[in-house]
């Protein structure tokens, strides 16, 4: 991407404006409380040095702190009246949509920098099998980037932070347990729901196996929250 495009800006003024202020450091406390709680749980009351149940349960603490860390980025521009300032300028929604994206998936991938002192850990302590572990990770960041466009395109609805966040993880969440839900459902309507769930294609790729219909699941997701945010916009700039 070109450095003096309206997109790269836009994303560089997000990731400065998100790791100079406190929400930061409080979302990635806490996510890494929680994290820790589930690798050392298994870690010194089974005294098994693995990542399996920190993976397990990585969809759904993503499912809610990544919307924790997209709600302000079109809600709050909004609010304050600064996005109608940027619609002054000569940049699309396109370019929006693009920029405050990769400054959410980056913001969102800075999460797992720290969990890698889990693997240090599990090297020293044990042997694990480094495909899940690759696996693991890779899925979690189609993990963000998918949470990353829904959690977009929720702030992209409202003025409230609050509002954003809510909607973005109930979308969230419902893709992360679909399966959940509809247990009790006959088995064809719950293998129809399960190539819509998002922990289950998560599932097979923190395996250490990448089927493409993993990445596609993902890609289209993304893809389609994406564009469903673009289109957002544009219909609150004919609105004005």
């Amino acid at each position: 991407m070109n450095s003096k495009s309206p997109a790269f800006i836009i994303m560089k003024r997000e990731i400065k404006a998100y790791f100079t202020s406190p929400i930061a450091y409080i979302v990635t406390g806490l996510f890494l409380l929680a994290s820790g709680f589930l690798f050392f749980n298994t870690f010194f009351l089974y005294n098994r040095a693995e990542l399996r149940n920190f993976f397990g349960m990585l969809p759904i603490l993503l499912s809610f702190f990544v919307p924790a860390l997209t709600m302000r980025m079109l809600a709050e521009e909004k609010r304050s009246g600064s996005y109608e300032t940027l619609l002054t300028l000569p940049v699309t929604e396109l370019q929006i949509t693009t920029g405050k994206f990769l400054a959410a998936f980056v913001s969102g991938a800075a999460l797992l920098l720290p969990t890698l002192f889990y693997v240090v850990t599990c090297l020293i302590f044990g042997k694990p099998d480094f495909g899940p572990i690759v696996g693991g990770y890779l899925g979690a960041l189609f993990l963000i980037a998918a949470f990353s466009a829904i959690g977009l395109f929720a702030t992209s609805l409202t003025k409230n932070q609050i509002i954003a966040f809510f909607i973005a993880f109930a979308i969230c969440i419902v893709f992360t347990m679909i399966s959940g839900f509809l247990v009790f459902m006959p088995a064809a309507v719950v293998n129809f729901f399960d190539y819509f769930c998002a922990y289950t294609h998560f599932e097979s790729i923190a395996r250490g196996i990448i089927d493409t219909r993993d990445l596609v699941y993902f890609v289209s997701l993304t893809a389609v929250f994406f564009v469903l945010t673009v289109n957002s916009l544009k219909a609150s700039g004919e609105d004005r």
